[in-house]
Parts: structure tokens; C-alpha cells; sequence
């Protein structure tokens, strides 16, 4: 009997509180995050030490600007071309996932993937890319956790920040100055769409810029950034306004 406990401890108790201690983590780890910049990620440490294999000097190109100094055709764009329902949707676009697995069944092979910005944030944040369901059902709950703490903006600001753009490049600003030697607040459309374009393979469209594919879809997502809807802009808190002076008294000047 003693040796059943024993077993049981060891294969249910332990490994589901080690499951719940890491959930927590995760819990913990965004909501500190609702007001503080994230200064890495886990796809930035894996890509840093991948460069360091070959050059243990390298560094990555990474720059935080805050929400406000990146150009609303960049927003626009990653709307259009990534998530168009990203202000509607609670982290997951059930639609658009079973979408994607249509045309992937069609096609025999994976040609879509569905993830929503919140999802791609969340894998970015903690996980690899890795194909797995094991990691998937994880990136659905950091996904939920990101959804429930923080408010769409806060999401997209970070995303916009810490998203892969290429070759050791990542977030708006490094891949604004790396491929047009330009700040993310003042990109073109044109330039807010490619940039756009190249986030599902951010690393092959660096090593190939001339690409076909690139250019067609650059054309059509700049055709759409119009129609994208830029999740709502926080209020701006107005100080409170000084109670007035009862009548029959005087405010002493100051000195």
C-alpha cells in the first residue's frame, strides 16, 4: 500500500504540481508585464544563442519604443495581414483556426497557420517554435492569460516590440532602422506592409528580399491596411479639477 502512494505521489501529485508552480509562473510573470517592459524573450535568447555558436560577440538588434512611436501603417498592416480580427476576439479566432485547418487538409501539407497576435505574442514570450500539441495547448493558455491582464493595446505594444524580424532583428524599431535606416514611427505604407508580410518567416525574406511572394503580398496587404481596425486607445486620465472656494472666503496668494 505504502509503495502505491508512493507511486502515486510521484507520478500524479508531483508532476501536476510542477504543471500548476509553472502556470503560476507564467500568471506572474505577465502580470508584472502590464506595466513593465519585457527585456528579452524566449525566441531572443534561443536566436542569441544560436549567433553565439558562431560569433560569441553577437548581439541582437533590439530597440523598445513605446506604442505611440510606432506609425499606425505598421499597426494597420500587422492587422491586415496577421490578425484581422485582433480587436474583436478573446486571443483565439476559432474562425480563422478552423480555416486554416480546411485549407492545410486541402493542401496535404501546413500552408496556414490561424495563430492570432495574442497567440503568436504568447509563443514568443515563452515557448519555441517547436510543432507540437503539447506546446500548442500551452500557447492557448499563456494565450488567455495575456487576454485576461492586460488590455489589447498593452498586447499589441509589446508584440510590436519583442516580434522577430529577422536574422537576430526584433521589434518595430530594429527592423525599421535595419531595412530602411528609418525610426517604426515614421514608415511609409508600402514599407509597414512588407514589413508586415515578413513576419510569419522573418529570417528567410531577410536572406531573400527579392522574393515573388514578398512583393505580391505586400500589394494586396497595402490594398487592405484601410479596412484594419486598430484595437481602442487608452484614456487619457485628466487631473481633478480644484474644488472651488466657498463662498465668503479668500485663496491667500502664494508667496
Amino acid at each position: 500500500m505504502k509503495l502505491l502512494r508512493k507511486l502515486f505521489l510521484w507520478l500524479v501529485v508531483l508532476p501536476f504540481t510542477l504543471l500548476l508552480l509553472l502556470q503560476l509562473y507564467f500568471f506572474v510573470q505577465i502580470w508584472w508585464w502590464v506595466d513593465h517592459n519585457p527585456e528579452s524573450t524566449s525566441f531572443m535568447r534561443q536566436q542569441l544563442a544560436i549567433l553565439q555558436e558562431k560569433n560569441p560577440n553577437a548581439q541582437l538588434q533590439f530597440r523598445w519604443v513605446p506604442y505611440n512611436r510606432i506609425s499606425n501603417n505598421l499597426k494597420r498592416a500587422i492587422i491586415a495581414s496577421e490578425d484581422s480580427n485582433f480587436s474583436e476576439h478573446e486571443g483565439v479566432d476559432w474562425d480563422a483556426l478552423q480555416k486554416a485547418y480546411e485549407k492545410n487538409n486541402k493542401k496535404g501539407k501546413v500552408v496556414a497557420g490561424g495563430s492570432t497576435i495574442t497567440q503568436q505574442l504568447a509563443k514568443n514570450l515563452f515557448l519555441s517554435g517547436e510543432r507540437s500539441y503539447l506546446r500548442k495547448a500551452q500557447e492557448f493558455v499563456i494565450t488567455y492569460m495575456l487576454e485576461f491582464l492586460m488590455d489589447k493595446q498593452r498586447i499589441f505594444e509589446i508584440y510590436l516590440n519583442v516580434v522577430e524580424w529577422g536574422n537576430g532583428v526584433f521589434g518595430a524599431e530594429a527592423a525599421s532602422l535595419h531595412y530602411y535606416n528609418s525610426s517604426a514611427a515614421n514608415l511609409a505604407p508600402s514599407q509597414a506592409a512588407r514589413l508586415a508580410v515578413m513576419l510569419p518567416r522573418p529570417r528567410f525574406y531577410d536572406k531573400n528580399p527579392g522574393s515573388a511572394y514578398l512583393a505580391n503580398r505586400t500589394g494586396l496587404i497595402l490594398r487592405r491596411m484601410g479596412a484594419a481596425e486598430l484595437p481602442p486607445t487608452k484614456p487619457v486620465e485628466k487631473p481633478a479639477a480644484k474644488p472651488a472656494a466657498k463662498a465668503g472666503t479668500r485663496q491667500s496668494a502664494k508667496k
